[in-house]
């Protein structure tokens, strides 16, 4: 269970271990996609230093379509193929970009924001969604938040029932 005290401390190793640790105890028992979707972007919103914004987008229709999030108000869809979060979802792999406004069509739901992680949810080969990063610092995200961040979503995608 999550025992809501500081945010974890230690190499980014440990903090994902930690943070892999907190999720598996969030979901223990609660299958729900949405329930275990929130709880999760809640947990990486405390867990990780820098944030600005920490949520799911869910395929819908063939869009990615605003879930649960810890954040600013954010964009409520997003085309596959445009943005971060459309790249990562076109192209079926995780997208760190060191600078957004670098990015070629990044969609600014959040001017604040400088870098971004996206890791689609993947089941049975198609996107069902992704997981969204947004850190107002340039290059907050590294391979090791890459490792971390895939390894959180392989849990969830294991833990919860499809959306």
């Amino acid at each position: 269970m999550f025992d809501g005290g500081d945010r974890p401390t230690g190499t980014k190793a440990e903090i994902y271990a930690e943070l892999a640790s907190q999720l598996r105890g969030l979901m223990e028992g609660e299958r729900d996609a949405i329930a275990n979707a929130a709880n999760m972007a809640a947990l990486i919103a405390w867990g990780l230093a820098d944030l600005n914004w920490a949520g799911f987008y869910i395929m819908r229709s063939g869009e990615l379509v605003l879930g649960p999030f810890v954040g600013k108000p954010a964009c409520v869809r997003i085309a596959v193929g445009k943005g971060v979060c459309g790249a990562a979802a076109a192209q079926k792999t995780t997208m760190l970009v060191e600078d957004v406004h670098a990015f070629p069509g990044h969609i600014a739901c959040d001017a604040a924001s400088r870098s971004e992680l996206v890791v689609p949810i993947l089941r049975d080969g198609a996107v069902v969604g992704v997981l969204d990063l947004d850190s107002p610092n340039l290059a907050r995200f590294d391979d090791e938040d890459r490792k971390g961040c895939e390894a959180l979503v392989a849990l969830y995608t294991a833990g919860s029932d499809p959306f």
